[in-house]
């Protein structure tokens, strides 16, 4: 995560005042898109493609609404924090589901939403108003995660093969969402200490 300066940012900079754009519409699609998905996860039948087929669309498009905002010159602060918050409540609903489902098991479900709502504690008001930013390890770990609830899905009612290879997915992102939830406690506490006046652990190296 990226920290930037509460004084640097402009009100009057659309960047902050966007709110109906294109790709926010977007977003909310694709959380909608979710009430159908969890829904045929829970309900549906073993072999049916439906669920499989809504959920890599969802899991697929995550990537557009970024793509639209900078095409259409519609980035917002508000579509920047929309965005993750979309693809946590899905992650989490989806492997609600798949729980609920018996394709995976609880304790993986308990470990996502812990760290989310740590994560909300300890960095949410930070990302909420534009001082941390999303990073690559974050980026990397939703893309994981994406990827593993649809091939455990997969495997779990059409293609029984790809079982192994969803947990396999699944366990890394799980890992891959620890690690970024440590990023984001640590990011925001670097953040309270400038804030603060307080030296942040390097300088109060570099002062030795």
């Amino acid at each position: 995560m990226r920290l930037i300066s509460a004084r640097d940012r402009d009100p009057a900079d659309p960047y902050f005042t966007r709110v109906l754009t294109v790709p926010n519409a977007f977003t909310i699609a694709r959380l909608l898109l979710l009430v159908p998905v969890c829904w045929l996860i829970i309900d549906g039948a073993p072999g049916s493609w439906t669920p499989v087929v809504l959920l890599a669309v969802w899991a697929a498009t995550d990537w557009i609404d970024g793509v639209l905002a900078r095409a259409l010159d519609q980035t917002s602060r508000l579509g920047e924090v929309m965005d993750p918050i979309a693809d946590r409540i899905g992650i989490v609903g989806v492997t609600l589901a798949l729980a609920i489902g018996g394709a995976v098991d609880w304790w993986i479900l308990a470990v996502i939403f812990a760290v989310d709502v740590l994560s909300v504690i300890s960095a949410g008001k930070a990302a909420r108003d534009g001082s941390i930013h999303v990073s690559w390890l974050g980026k990397v770990r939703t893309a994981v995660l994406l990827t593993a609830i649809v091939v455990v899905l997969l495997g779990h009612t059409v293609l029984p093969e790809a079982t192994a290879l969803g947990m396999t997915l699944m366990l890394v992102g799980v890992g891959l969402h620890v690690i970024a939830g440590i990023d984001y406690f640590l990011q925001a506490r670097r953040l309270r200490r400038v804030q603060t006046g307080r030296p942040t652990s390097r300088q109060a190296e570099e002062a030795r």
